[in-house]
């Protein structure tokens, strides 16, 4: 058996747009039921959703049907974390807060075996096919895929140099913190929030990277598309519950 290309990976470097739905219902009925929508990646969100290592394994598992990506943002640059949520099998990660080069740097070494990095070996876990993948070790650097998030106005200020970290995929602007950050809080849709984004992206694509973004605004997704970002995620399955059933709910009191 041999190790599984990473589509998304690839399709990043090649500079495809993927359309992403972020999962922050810790349900792996929920992601199966998403991850034959047509999305090309979904986000299973370690840090805000109320989710654990199990969980997150068994979202991995119930994706495995479906056809988009699984992209787990682990809920801190951890090693010990990282290394536990890439052994259940996640290929591609998302690492918030993250401030600095030298942060990025330390989230890329979690991912890599030594001599390039500090992640523990383990040869029976669910990412090796339990043992059966022949090439997995060989491979592994070539398919995985790390994403590193800045989202504040520090972080902000240095993203060149993070986005020329090497073993760094993809540079994900969090609006969300970057709006908390500018004394704009919860308001993503503030015009200088918007142009902080899009003058991120700017200068991440000049460091030769991707940029990536999470917008459920259709009308500011395309936008920040527009804009230069590669990876969008353009809905959040907690929020398109929550909508539907208030506008059902209303239909009938109406």
């Amino acid at each position: 058996m041999r190790r599984p290309e990473n589509p998304f990976k690839r399709a990043l470097h090649a500079g495809r747009q993927q359309i992403g739905l972020w999962c922050s219902i810790p349900s792996a009925l929920t992601a199966e039921a998403v991850a034959a929508s047509g999305f090309d990646w979904l986000l299973i969100d370690g840090e805000h959703a109320p989710s654990d290592v199990p969980d997150m394994m068994a979202q991995l598992q119930a994706m495995a049907r479906g056809t988009a990506h699984p992209v787990v943002r682990v809920p801190w640059n951890d090693p010990v974390i990282i290394k536990r949520v890439l052994d259940v099998g996640a290929d591609t990660i998302l690492v918030p807060m993250v401030q600095s080069a030298e942060e990025a740097r330390a989230a890329v070494a979690a991912t890599r075996y030594p001599p390039h990095g500090i992640r523990g070996f383990a040869s029976n876990v669910r990412a090796t096919a339990f043992g059966r993948m022949s090439d997995y070790f060989t491979r592994h650097e070539e398919e995985m895929c790390v994403l590193v998030q800045v989202e504040t106005v520090e972080a902000l200020e240095k993203v060149e140099e993070i986005a020329a970290v090497d073993g760094v995929d993809g540079v994900f602007i969090g609006p969300g913190d970057l709006s908390a950050s500018m004394g704009l809080l919860n308001q993503t849709r503030h015009p200088d929030v918007v142009a902080a984004v899009e003058d991120g992206m700017r200068r991440i694509l000049a460091a030769g990277n991707r940029p990536g973004i999470l917008a459920n605004d259709p009308v500011l997704a395309r936008r920040y598309m527009a804009a230069g970002a590669v990876f969008t995620a353009v809905g959040i399955d907690v929020m398109l519950l929550v909508r539907a059933a208030d506008d059902l709910a209303r239909q009938f009191r109406e």
